[in-house]
């Protein structure tokens, strides 16, 4: 049995956005002008080989008059499911009460009810009318309390609601966690029998997509870092002059290719974590498209102090008066700040990131190349980028359509967090992939650094 479910309530109160939330799916089309949805729009959510189906309605128009149509069909108890029946049938009903019998038809053919409501908003007694619809027809139902601006009137929302849903739950659509999704789905499989075992399941297959996809995140973060660390470009050709002119072509070519690598890569974390319709311009995510900004680096990578220790921790600075014990001191706990570096963009320059190489071949003839990476900072700055958006699609709810916003220091904060043996494990991998040389078990050294 397929559990389906009729998200209901006053216009522009967050139904949609509780159905983009609770699919998962930002193709749900959200707007702050009452009206949104004039017709049911039913979305069938695959979750592994589990699926139930949400139904976005459209908001109650005329309750009051309705519900005198339906008292006026129905003078005892055991006659108002059948009212309701006869009201979503009825030919002038269909013409006086569009909205009310296109959102009321799928409750009547067995949808369990999701009645959304604004916490944000005074409770008033005109939503009296569609709560008591809502209960003639008979069918499972619970109340959300959607708080789209403040909290403030949450309290009275839920002493009202509490006299005509046997659950209620505060459930705010842009912010609300993963495990709050769920809960909303396991009360449903306790006031609907018939729905436990199908919802169960459903909750079971959430888990194993969301362990999923944290392994697809880190397999994918393993090969993004492994490809930049060792790409380069390079040309063949018959002299030495004219290796040597290919470094106006090669260089261009080299960071534009990495730029492009890199973006391959965000864009396939957004499908992994269900997001087809998120755009990468700087107003809706803060990650610079181009990725050798230097002026960004201070918030995505290390600042000079935390290199040099990552550099002692990686055996790369031999002689280096440090103390391996400031790897957990406030040099690796500090946020970062442009203030810091002294010298700034000479240190975290681009010409210091890829170093061009002309090389005679054995056969004859020239090589001319571009990279590979030599900066120290730069496979922190990758994992810094990565890491961040990451964790904003982790968290971030389907229905919201604002920006994300950076967290400085954020890889710090994700290193001095590791114990010492981890910390010092990431640095010398790292250090191993900026000089060409393979990372061994790179996964089992990147894993504690995703969220969970």
């Amino acid at each position: 049995m397929t559990p389906i479910f009729a998200v209901v309530g006053h216009p522009n109160k967050g139904k949609s956005s509780i159905v983009a939330t609770l699919a998962q799916d930002d193709s749900v089309a959200i707007s702050a002008e009452s009206g949104t949805t004039r017709k049911n729009q039913s979305l069938d959510v695959q979750v592994g080989n589990s699926h139930y189906t949400l139904v976005d309605t459209p908001g109650f128009q005329r309750p009051t008059r309705a519900l005198n149509w339906l008292q006026d069909h129905a003078n005892t108890a055991e006659k108002r499911q059948d009212a309701v029946q006869q009201f979503v049938v009825d030919a002038d009903c269909a013409k006086q009460f569009p909205d009310e019998v296109e959102l009321l038809t799928p409750i009547i053919n067995g949808a369990a009810i999701l009645y959304v409501v604004d916490g944000s908003r005074p409770y008033g007694p005109e939503y009296e009318a569609e709560m008591e619809i809502l209960r003639w027809t008979g069918q499972a139902s619970m109340a959300l309390i959607n708080p789209i601006e403040n909290q403030d009137h949450i309290q009275s929302w839920q002493q009202a609601l509490d006299q005509y849903f046997k659950v209620v739950r505060v459930f705010n659509a842009m912010q609300v966690d993963f495990d709050k999704q769920h809960s909303v789905l396991e009360a449903f499989s306790i006031i609907k029998q018939e729905w436990h075992t199908a919802i169960t399941e459903l909750i079971d297959a959430y888990q194993n997509i969301r362990t999923e996809q944290r392994n697809e995140s880190l397999t994918l973060l393993v090969e993004l870092l492994t490809t930049l660390c060792t790409y380069q470009a390079s040309q063949k050709v018959l002299s030495k002059s004219q290796a040597q002119a290919l470094q106006a072509v090669l260089e261009p070519q080299f960071f534009a290719d990495m730029k492009m690598i890199e973006s391959s890569a965000h864009d396939s974390l957004k499908k992994i974590y269900r997001y087809h319709n998120l755009r990468s311009e700087m107003y809706d995510l803060p990650l610079d498209e181009d990725l050798f900004n230097t002026e960004k680096w201070i918030v995505w990578g290390l600042n000079r102090k935390q290199l040099t220790v990552a550099a002692s921790m990686a055996g790369a600075a031999a002689g280096a008066a440090i103390d391996l014990g400031l790897a957990g001191s406030s040099l690796m706990l500090g946020a970062v700040g442009g203030g810091v570096i002294a010298g700034g963009s000479a240190w975290f320059g681009a010409n210091q990131i890829a170093e061009f190489k002309v090389k005679g071949l054995p056969i004859g003839g020239f090589e001319a190349r571009q990279g590979p990476i030599k900066n120290r900072n730069f496979p922190y700055v990758v994992l810094g980028r990565y890491l961040f958006l990451e964790n904003a699609l982790r968290n971030r709810t389907h229905a919201r359509r604002d920006s994300i916003q950076i967290s400085e220091g954020d890889l710090t904060d994700r290193i001095a967090q590791l114990t010492s043996s981890q910390q010092g494990e990431l640095h010398r991998s790292l250090e191993r992939l900026r000089h060409q040389k393979s990372a061994e078990d790179l996964s089992a050294v990147l894993e504690p650094l995703l969220g969970q």
